[in-house]
């Protein structure tokens, strides 16, 4: 075979062959974007400098696109979290305190880095995160870096994982070195 049809064959061949888009950032965004919402159980290790070991709590959590997310603390203690709109709740015994999220810039932009990945909403990240997607399609991670110098005050890094539309855990780093790691297991999707 000659030369020519050496190369003829192989160019026929990579033609033939599916084409294989890099991952990014907006094709994560879309494929986020398509998760409606649904159930997952979820285990939390906090790791406070002051304590020997990590304070592990575990729970289910309920998501709805794009801005509805009840977090149910079942163990060690119960405990409720609900962000519904512009609103954060969380009821604790006979606690109970809500808070409007316009009123607390720090506490929406945290709140933001959560809906704003569930929802597949770059530009409410982009508001406050330099964003740094690795990984494929199958297993990425996405780091949220604070942009805005009063965020970074209180949160050093984000590290969000998972496969495909499902996020399956995520890693706050504070910046006063604690850090707390949320493995996330969905039940179902809607």
């Amino acid at each position: 075979m000659t030369f020519a049809l050496r190369l003829a064959a192989c160019l026929l061949t990579l033609a033939a062959m599916p084409a294989f888009a890099a991952w990014d950032l907006p094709q994560l965004m879309t494929e986020l974007a398509r998760n409606q919402g649904g159930r997952a159980l979820f285990t939390e290790r906090k790791y406070i400098a002051l304590l020997d070991k990590p304070v592990v709590s575990s729970g289910e959590m309920h998501y709805r696109a794009p801005d509805y997310l009840e977090k149910r603390t079942l163990s060690p203690r119960l405990e409720l979290m609900v962000l519904d709109k512009d609103e954060i709740s969380l009821e604790r015994g006979k606690q109970k305190i809500t808070l409007r999220l316009r009123e607390q810039p720090e506490v929406l932009a945290f709140v933001a880095s959560i809906r704003g990945t569930l929802s597949g909403n770059r530009a409410a990240l982009e508001q406050n995160y330099a964003l740094h997607l690795s990984g494929q399609r199958d297993n990425w991670t996405l780091n949220l870096s604070p942009s805005n110098p009063r965020i970074a005050e209180l949160v050093t890094r984000i590290t969000i994982s998972g496969s495909r539309q499902q996020v399956r855990s995520i890693e706050y780093l504070q910046a006063d070195g604690d850090r707390s790691v949320m493995s996330i297991e969905p039940v179902d999707a809607r």
